[in-house]
């Protein structure tokens, strides 16, 4: 068993910058294809970013190319998703998610293995 557990979120005005956390316990995290989606009020879950078991493989959203940077830290069992320049449109609910052996330009399509409880991002115009 996997658990997520995310972290980081809050208020942040237009323009600003915010780092998402995610920690990970239970089974061999560096065995996990991992990944962000986010959900705002009204619309359908959306994929993020995913970063491979090394972290030498990144794959994002067209949307937060060149403002959002996922990375992980094997050795704390955490990953993160910097958020940087951030918009009005930014604004979600954004889950962490981990998947066995999952290709990370693949990892829109899956159903991953365990989410987290998600946090709150809120961006004011």
């Amino acid at each position: 068993q996997v658990q997520l557990v995310e972290s980081g979120g809050g208020l942040v005005q237009a323009g600003g910058s915010l780092r998402l956390s995610c920690a990970v316990s239970g089974r061999t995290f560096s065995s996990y294809t991992t990944g962000w989606f986010r959900q705002a009020p009204g619309k359908e879950r959306e994929f993020i970013a995913a970063i491979n078991w090394n972290g030498g493989s990144t794959y994002y959203v067209d949307s937060v190319k060149g403002r959002f940077t996922i990375s992980r830290d094997n050795a704390k069992n955490t990953v993160y998703l910097q958020m940087n320049s951030v918009k009005p449109e930014d604004t979600a609910v954004y889950y962490c998610a981990a998947k066995w052996g999952s290709a990370v330009r693949a990892f829109r399509l899956v159903d991953p293995d365990y989410w987290g409880q998600g946090t709150q991002v809120t961006v004011s115009s």
